[in-house]
């Protein structure tokens, strides 16, 4: 079914084009066949072309998708209220990965300027060329912020990464009445994209094994994710942790494992965004449109505890808010002075509501030699995952 979209401009289109020339030549020299975790990752971060990796506009009313910062600066006051409390336990410093436009910096650092507790480094994690000069502009007022390239050997203080574990490349599987095969990417005889299955490797079928929850009784044809990549990320995470007081605050939309892979979600959780227009056609205009799952956060939390982590906490992103003050910090306008109240009530409402990111968004908190803080324990769920 042909896509009813936007139309990218010239240079837009010719980039798209080139990159599906750069993935062709990818299956080709793989003989005919790629997982779709490469193709994602082809897609999203191949140089120059990919979707993080290229210099399109991504992120707010003018990109693809809206995320919490871009909302409301209230949420990045929120963690840096957070933050401050975590800094007597840890080094007063922050480490952001994949940080936008650099908005939730900002936010964060101007709340710790006004209350006088600025980090002695603010890092930020970013692969993207493009989006790292943009954080650069924004953040120009800071000198505390320093860019990486990849994870340092170790690191004491807080960890932040807003709608990052959705980005990570994941393994497409399906149920077959053979048992669990692969769904990867392969070519027509015309040269396009197409799905193609093929038989998982061992340690394949061990994650699908570790991650999918009675994955042998699920129905034929049922297809999901695997987060692998995801996976070894949280294990990377905690490796640097390892030795130092650190807190990690991670927000994405996702489930636990038993909500996740429930029986009648048969076709899984992979959606591409493409100009505030969600879909679910991940070959078109590679480069040019996000492509995101949602994140399996009984993984994500098995992964850390195993390499030497703690599960400080769960929560809906509506829950943790309320639970770090984002009300208190409402209030400092007053409701009376309804132009400037009301705006940010509403975006408040935004980031709460069940309706909107309330729900669907969740936090997963992990520490390293850290008392968490019981006011955020109100609505814990951890017992869920």
């Amino acid at each position: 079914m042909q896509l009813q979209l936007p139309q990218p401009c010239a240079d837009a289109l010719a980039a798209s084009v080139a990159l599906e020339h750069l993935i062709a030549r990818d299956i080709e020299r793989h003989d005919g066949w790629i997982s779709f975790a490469r193709y994602m990752e082809l897609a999203l971060y191949a140089p120059e072309l990919g979707y993080y990796s290229g210099g399109a506009a991504k992120l707010g009313k003018d990109g693809d998708f809206t995320t919490a910062p871009e909302i409301s600066p209230l949420f990045g006051a929120t963690l840096a209220r957070l933050a401050q409390e975590l800094f007597a336990q840890s080094d007063a410093a922050i480490m952001e990965f994949g940080a936008g436009t650099g908005k939730l910096a900002l936010d964060i650092l101007h709340e710790l300027r006004a209350a006088g507790q600025l980090p002695h480094t603010y890092y930020i994690v970013e692969i993207s060329a493009q989006l790292r000069a943009r954080q650069q502009q924004t953040l120009r007022e800071f000198p505390q912020v320093r860019w990486l390239d990849s994870l340092p050997a170790s690191f004491s203080g807080v960890v932040i990464g807003n709608e990052v574990l959705d980005a990570m490349p994941v393994q497409l599987v399906v149920r077959t009445e053979d048992g669990w095969a692969e769904r990867g990417v392969a070519l027509t005889p015309q040269g396009q994209f197409c799905f193609a299955d093929q038989t998982c490797s061992a340690a394949l079928l061990a994650h699908i094994d570790a991650q999918i929850p009675d994955a042998d009784s699920l129905p034929v044809t049922y297809l999901t994710e695997v987060h692998a990549i995801a996976s070894g990320f949280m294990q990377s995470l905690a490796a640097m942790l390892s030795k130092q007081k650190s807190a990690v605050l991670l927000f994405d939309y996702g489930f636990p494992a038993h909500e996740y892979y429930f029986p009648g979600r048969t076709q899984g959780t992979l959606m591409c965004h493409y100009r505030h227009h969600a879909h679910g056609d991940p070959f078109y205009l590679p480069g040019l449109q996000d492509i995101t799952a949602h994140v399996d956060f009984t993984a994500m939390a098995r992964s850390a505890i195993e390499a030497g982590l703690g599960v400080c906490g769960y929560s809906s992103q509506a829950g943790f808010l309320l639970n770090a003050g984002i009300g208190t910090l409402l209030l400092r306008t007053s409701p009376e002075q309804a132009a400037d109240y009301l705006p940010q009530a509403n975006a408040v409402q935004k980031l709460i509501s069940p309706a909107e990111m309330g729900e669907l968004f969740k936090v997963l908190a992990l520490g390293n030699d850290i008392d968490w803080p019981q006011h955020l324990l109100a609505h814990d769920r951890t017992h869920r995952l």
